[in-house]
């Protein structure tokens, strides 16, 4: 049984440190992110889309004289949606630990 919280989306652990970076910041720039969690521009772009487009992040592109930027920070939704699914795995741990 799957407890409440428990985010598929998530879950797989490229999102998930994805997640956990973001939560640990207001904004982090592409590269950062791409260098934090050795992703290509490619791999973390998709990853990037998906989490936007479930609504648990939002992108901002920035134009810097010719050089185009881009970040992302987590909204109140991706927040929420982490830490309900940090709680799922507590208790998932939790539950697997020997009793005396």
């Amino acid at each position: 049984m799957t407890p409440d919280g428990f985010d598929e989306l998530i879950h797989p652990s490229t999102r998930l440190s994805l997640m956990a970076t973001l939560s640990a910041a207001d904004w982090a720039e592409f590269a950062f992110l791409r260098e934090r969690l050795g992703l290509s521009d490619s791999a973390l772009s998709k990853q990037l889309s998906t989490l936007e487009d479930a609504g648990y992040l939002t992108t901002e592109r920035q134009a810097t004289g010719r050089r185009r930027t881009v970040r992302a920070q987590l909204t109140d939704k991706g927040r929420q949606a982490l830490a309900g699914h940090l709680a799922a795995l507590q208790e998932i741990v939790s539950q697997s630990a020997p009793t005396r």
